[in-house]
């Protein structure tokens, strides 16, 4: 499973990246349909956002933390220092990890949207 990823390097540009995520297929019940699973990630915690109707961009930005957004509805283009811009659809999810330098921009559609953040200490580089 492929993840956006948004970080930063160290002279402080932003940048994009796209993460595997490694799944195995699963059956969760003896009746049920096997389906692909993640190992799990540490967390430290989740909030729900929701995003104001008319909030179009947010100014250069980064993130305190490490967090893994769901885009529950609407959608976000995110853009990164180097220039390149990249579409989160409603259903879509990004990591985004730029806790330094330059930061991204957030240009939001614009009706209300609802958002989960999870807070990841450890990005996706340390599977329980």
């Amino acid at each position: 499973m492929k993840c956006l990823r948004i970080y930063a390097t160290p002279d402080g540009e932003s940048h994009f990246d796209e993460v595997e995520i490694p799944t195995k297929t699963l059956s969760v019940h003896r009746d049920a349909t096997p389906f692909d699973v993640t190992n799990g990630y540490p967390s430290s915690r989740v909030r729900f956002t929701r995003i104001p109707a008319g909030m179009r961009q947010v100014d250069w930005h980064t993130v305190p933390e490490p967090v893994l957004t769901v885009r529950l509805d609407g959608s976000v283009e995110y853009e990164t220092s180097d220039g390149d811009v990249r579409t989160v659809a409603a259903g879509g999810f990004a990591l985004v990890e730029d806790t330094h330098g330059k930061g991204h921009l957030s240009r939001h559609s614009p009706d209300s949207q609802l958002v989960l953040w999870i807070s990841m200490p450890k990005g996706l580089d340390e599977p329980l």
